[in-house]
């Protein structure tokens, strides 16, 4: 890490300590929805009635399972019958997606600008995920999108700091740079406090360190990382020379030259991913 993204992740930090900076909290409705479903005596009843506390979240859920990504013979035309069919675990990986954006809310015109870029950048990188996860065994989709859409958000509360340092801010080269160098660490931050899964929160944190040697059960991380160089997400100063070099190609069984994203009919299946994040 360079000295002074060193710096300026301990300055954040002790701003999170001392309270002068709030970490993100995810919504009382999600929270409520994973505590659900983690227990074993929660009934699809019950967890469709902690979704509909939340109206918007409500709805946009019954887009999503109504849209051509999951769109079934007989449409879903309530929250109960949506947990029925999708099942507990995949309703509560769509809820976790769907509050996200939630998280990229600004709180200042100054931030709104660049918390819209990351979200976008969120939902590119998320869609792209759910379509790879098609191609790895032991992955997923719901869980690829949500390990997508968490992936840069430790970019926020940077985003939020750095907004007191004008010269900073406005340098977005200098400020990306720092973004890149210590999202991982924040990010992990963030999901710790969330009491997110452990494969989840190093997703986060190593998603950048592309000569990162896991465990075999890291599919999540390699996936990230193998749709970040992919799809272009990666800055030119920062790209592996040698992708063959990159662990997450091999540990993933995918070919380096293989360009899956550009495929049409895997470009379909994207764009149906972003639309259902859109709603």
């Amino acid at each position: 890490m360079h000295i002074e993204s060193s710096k300026f992740f301990k300055e954040l930090e002790q701003a999170i300590l001392s309270d002068n900076l709030v970490l993100p909290s995810l919504p009382d409705v999600a929270l409520k929805i994973r505590d659900a479903v983690e227990s074993e005596n929660s009934s699809a009843e019950q967890i469709a009635d902690a979704i509909s506390q939340d109206s918007s979240l409500s709805v946009r859920l019954l887009k999503v399972v109504n849209s051509p990504l999951y769109r079934t013979r007989n449409p879903i035309n309530d929250l109960q019958m949506a947990v029925a069919r999708l099942g507990v675990r995949m309703v509560r990986d769509l809820i976790m997606s769907l509050a996200m954006k939630q998280m990229f809310q600004a709180t200042s015109e100054g931030l709104d600008e660049k918390f819209r870029d990351a979200w976008n950048t969120s939902v590119n990188v998320a869609s792209i995920c759910q379509m790879m996860a098609t191609a790895v065994a032991g992955v997923k989709k719901e869980e690829a999108l949500l390990a997508g859409l968490i992936h840069n958000i430790g970019a926020l509360p940077i985003l939020q700091f750095a907004e007191n340092n004008t010269e900073l801010f406005n340098d977005a080269e200098a400020l990306n740079s720092r973004i890149w160098d210590i999202q991982g660490k924040v990010g992990a931050l963030i999901l710790q406090n969330w009491n997110f899964s452990s494969n989840l929160i190093e997703v986060v944190s190593e998603c950048h360190n592309f000569e990162y040697t896991g465990s075999d059960d890291s599919p999540l991380l390699y996936l990230v990382q193998v749709t970040l160089l992919q799809g272009g997400f990666v800055p030119d100063n920062k790209m592996p020379e040698d992708w063959s070099q990159v662990p997450a190609f091999s540990r993933l069984g995918m070919e380096t030259e293989v360009d899956a994203i550009n495929i049409t009919e895997n470009q379909q299946m994207i764009e149906d991913s972003k639309q259902s994040l859109l709603f």
